[in-house]
């Protein structure tokens, strides 16, 4: 028996969340059989899941089997037409996801966007600005900047004016950290690397573009070009395949990434990790698919598993080191796409080598692939 073991908390949310996660655990079976590795997966509630359930959106026990764990697995979480129903700090994204982030200091946020050439179709730009594909890696500090910089408030003024505050703060020392993320990453790909600012508007911008520009001097072997981010939001449009390794600070990066994400065709298409270190030193990563909970298609069989599949793949790389496997799942994803498996949001009625399959035959389809 194999000594190694691997703890996963499956937190599925809601909407979708449970078939994806559904799908992405088969595939992680599937690997655990043909590499020799054990891995308990524990379910546990979270989002409206877990409010319903146990009253929170991040139940005590929940988060309490994440401190036990390994690794996150995460679905997806937030259903907006509940939301009028409480609180705006106990709704599922800032109770549970940002609360998860800050739980366990997962400051870097890693994006893969490619285009396989068999989905150029579901792309919306012309082949022409497709080039030899779209591949580029999304960096994004995940724990500062607006979204938890404080005071973060909305209140009345004398004049009885209502005012809404955020703070964006950042640090140096945080900034370097997501850099030499950015960087050794850019070491394995193409060795270039855009970084993201304002820096001709706002005073962070000029404090990132300076630390990212003394971590470079690390990296001499990396290429590094710094772009605004509304020229940024432009490019990825223009010329998406001028980018390889995009670092963005928190707001910027979550609006970037997904703007990057439609040119993968489709938001099911999109994996994250989530990465934060351990007092051992060990990586301890959150793995989601970047799509929301689409309520409109839960439990219909029609959600796209791949993004969540992928982020296994992420996983088994990233938290636990096992590189055969995550090479092995994202090859079965590529086999189950050139033999024409689509879910309805990358399926082509044009193509006649597609064939429109739901969120069980598509996962059934790589699983298979897996252990082939």
């Amino acid at each position: 028996m194999s000594n190694r073991k691997y703890k996963i908390a499956a937190l599925a949310g809601d909407g979708i969340g449970p078939e994806v996660v559904r799908e992405a655990m088969k595939v992680l079976r599937a690997t655990e059989n043909k590499f020799d590795f054990q891995l308990e997966i524990t379910e546990a509630p979270v989002g409206w899941a877990g409010i319903d359930e146990l009253g929170k959106a991040l139940p005590d026990d929940t988060l309490k089997l994440c401190r036990s764990s390994d690794s996150i697995l995460f679905g997806s979480v937030g259903l907006p037409e509940r939301d009028p129903t409480i609180p705006k700090e106990e709704r599922p994204e800032r109770a549970a996801l940002l609360a998860l982030r800050k739980e366990f200091g997962l400051f870097a946020n890693l994006r893969p966007v490619k285009l396989p050439k068999e989905l150029s179709h579901a792309c919306p730009l012309k082949a022409e600005r497709q080039g030899e594909g779209i591949d580029m890696l999304v960096v994004r500090e995940l724990t500062g900047g607006m979204y938890f910089g404080q005071p973060k408030t909305t209140e009345t003024l004398d004049n009885g004016e209502i005012q809404a505050i955020d703070t964006m703060i950042y640090s140096s020392s945080e900034i370097e950290r997501i850099a030499h993320v950015a960087f050794k990453s850019a070491q394995l790909r193409r060795k270039h690397l855009t970084s993201i600012d304002k820096a001709n508007v706002l005073e962070n911008g000029v404090l990132w573009r300076e630390v990212v520009s003394k971590v470079s001097a690390d990296y001499p072997e990396v290429t590094v070009e710094h772009m605004f981010v509304d020229n940024a939001a432009m490019q990825l449009l223009l010329k998406p395949t001028q980018f390889d390794v995009v670092l963005c600070e928190n707001m910027f990066g979550d609006i970037l990434s997904d703007e990057a994400a439609a040119l993968a065709g489709s938001l099911g298409m999109l994996p994250s990790a989530s990465l934060g270190v351990t007092s051992d030193e060990k990586t301890f990563g959150f793995y989601e698919p970047a799509g929301g909970t689409a309520p409109d298609i839960a439990g219909k069989d029609l959600a796209n598993p791949i993004a969540q599949i992928l982020s296994t793949a992420m996983m088994l790389r990233h938290s636990f080191g096992e590189n055969e496997a995550a090479d092995t799942i994202e090859k079965a994803v590529v086999f189950a796409i050139t033999q024409g498996l689509r879910t309805g949001d990358i399926y082509n009625s044009d193509d006649p080598n597609a064939h429109q399959v739901g969120t069980t035959a598509m996962g059934d389809a790589i699983a298979e692939a897996v252990v082939a």
